[in-house]
C-alpha cells in the first residue's frame, strides 16, 4: 500500500503541478435528530487532508467515523456501501500501516451529544483517482474497535454498529 501512496503522490505532482487547494463539505443527516457537517480541505495533492467535524444529537460516547464507498443516499445511510477500501485490506485504526482509506476511527460526543473535533489524515485525498469526493461520510451508533478485537466484524467494519448519520462528500 505504501508504494501505491508514493506512486499516487508522484503522479499527482506530475499531472497537477499547478493544483489549487481543494475543499469539500458534507451535510450530515440521520436518525433521531443527528445532524451536522464535516469539512475536508487539502492544500495540494502532496499534503495531508484536514478534517473538521461538527455533529449534534448523538448519544454520549464514541462513535465509529468512516468514509464509505458510495455517495448514494437513495435508501438513507444503508445505500452508502462499505468502507472505502480501494486497496482491499483489513480494517484498522487511522494511524495503522494497514487500514481502509475510509477508516477514520472514532469521534466522541460529549454529555450533550455534541462531537466537535478536527485532525489531519495522510491517506485520504481530495485529488486524483483515489479522491473521496462523491463518496459518503457515515457516523456509526457504536465505538469502532479499530480491528483489534475477536469479533467477526472487527477486521471488516470495526464492529461499529448501525449507521446514525451520513452525507455525501461534495465540492465546497
Amino acid at each position: 500500500m505504501k508504494v501505491l501512496v508514493v506512486l499516487s503522490a508522484v503522479l499527482c505532482v506530475a499531472v497537477q503541478a499547478k493544483d489549487q487547494p481543494k475543499k469539500a463539505i458534507v451535510y450530515l443527516n440521520g436518525n433521531a435528530g443527528v445532524t451536522g457537517n464535516v469539512t475536508i480541505s487539502q492544500p495540494s495533492c502532496t499534503e495531508p487532508v484536514f478534517i473538521e467535524i461538527n455533529a449534534v444529537g448523538l448519544t454520549p460516547g464514541k462513535h465509529g467515523f468512516h468514509i464509505h464507498e458510495k455517495g448514494d443516499l437513495t435508501d438513507g445511510c444503508a445505500s452508502t456501501g462499505g468502507h472505502y477500501n480501494p486497496d482491499k485490506v483489513s480494517h484498522g485504526a487511522p494511524n495503522d500501516q494497514v487500514r481502509h482509506v475510509g477508516d477514520l476511527g472514532n469521534i466522541v460526543a460529549d454529555e450533550n451529544g455534541i462531537a466537535k473535533t478536527s485532525y489531519s489524515d495522510t491517506v485520504v485525498s481530495l485529488y486524483g483517482a483515489r479522491s473521496v469526493i462523491g463518496r459518503a461520510i457515515v457516523i456509526h451508533a457504536e465505538v469502532d474497535d479499530l480491528g483489534k478485537t475477536n469479533h467477526p466484524d472487527s477486521l471488516k467494519t470495526g464492529n461499529a454498529g448501525g449507521r446514525v448519520a451520513c452525507g455525501v462528500i461534495g465540492i465546497l
